[in-house]
């Protein structure tokens, strides 16, 4: 019964292993995508993009407000087209890279 016991908690245990990866898999991912930026708010580090579906990502098409560094934020506006590379960390996106098309 004992060794029984065992095999069952060393089971769940590496189940328990194999969910927590998956989800810090899930959450390294990153993607690019092309987009218009619909508004910025530098001061709070907020980027709101407007894109089509990013599967990488599993995203459809929307307006989102990504997180972002101000620096990576400098010469864009809204308006502007762009391309950009998001991750998702957690429950948030945060762009890593921004660039005028």
């Amino acid at each position: 019964m004992t060794s029984r016991r065992a095999w069952i908690a060393a089971a769940g245990a590496a189940l328990a292993g194999l969910w927590a990866g998956r989800a810090v898999f899930a959450q390294a991912r990153q993607a690019s995508a092309t987009g218009q930026v619909r508004r910025i708010d530098a001061a709070h580090g907020k980027v709101t993009i407007k894109h089509g579906e990013i599967k990488e990502l599993n995203l459809p098409a929307m307006t989102l407000v990504y997180q972002a560094d101000p620096a990576l934020l400098k010469g864009i506006q809204a308006g502007d087209e762009v391309r950009f590379t998001a991750v998702r960390k957690d429950t948030q996106y945060v762009l890593t890279a921004i660039d005028k098309r």
